[in-house]
């Protein structure tokens, strides 16, 4: 497999984002859409981290986006020292230690962005996640039970969070 880097997000990553996310959506398991949003949405988005919402990197493999981590920070007075976070890889990059070093990564950017709290939400199906997290120093703070019921199935959220160091 070619070299995967972990870079920065920025505004020519827009539309490699906007399809990644679509593809991991389109497989109704691992994150709350079930389609990407409109190309215009991500751009929106994309704008509003590198203007200072929060931090993401990506993952890339050649010329095109095949993960992506991001944490956006809490807009509330009181609360800007938390950040949430989500991520996401390509199928065929799964298992491969992608999801940890862009984890690594974001997390890295988010505290020197002064984000002191990282939450996340993970469905209690995606075992592989929760491990994931589990070894990246998060805790599971609450279950969210029958969150989610898509074609039939129920899913729990598990909430989770890392704490970094007070300032």
């Amino acid at each position: 497999m070619e070299e995967v880097r972990i870079v920065p997000t920025g505004e020519t990553h827009v539309e490699g984002i906007a399809r990644a996310l679509d593809i991991v959506a389109r497989e109704r398991r691992y994150i709350g859409f079930i389609e990407g949003p409109p190309l215009e949405g991500a751009r929106r988005f994309i704008k509003d981290i590198l203007a200072g919402a929060g931090v993401q990197m990506v993952a890339v493999r050649g010329h095109e986006v095949v993960g992506w981590c991001d944490i956006i920070r809490n807009p509330i007075v009181g609360f800007q020292h938390v950040g949430r976070l989500g991520m996401g890889l390509l199928p065929d990059c799964r298992g491969l230690g992608l999801g940890k070093r862009i984890a690594v990564e974001t997390i890295r950017a988010a505290h020197e962005a002064g984000m002191e709290r990282i939450e996340l939400e993970v469905f209690a199906s995606n075992g592989r996640a929760i491990s994931l997290y589990q070894s990246l120093g998060f805790v599971v703070e609450g279950v969210k039970k029958r969150s989610r019921k898509l074609d039939g199935e129920y899913d729990d959220n598990v909430l989770m969070a890392l704490l970094g160091e007070r300032r």
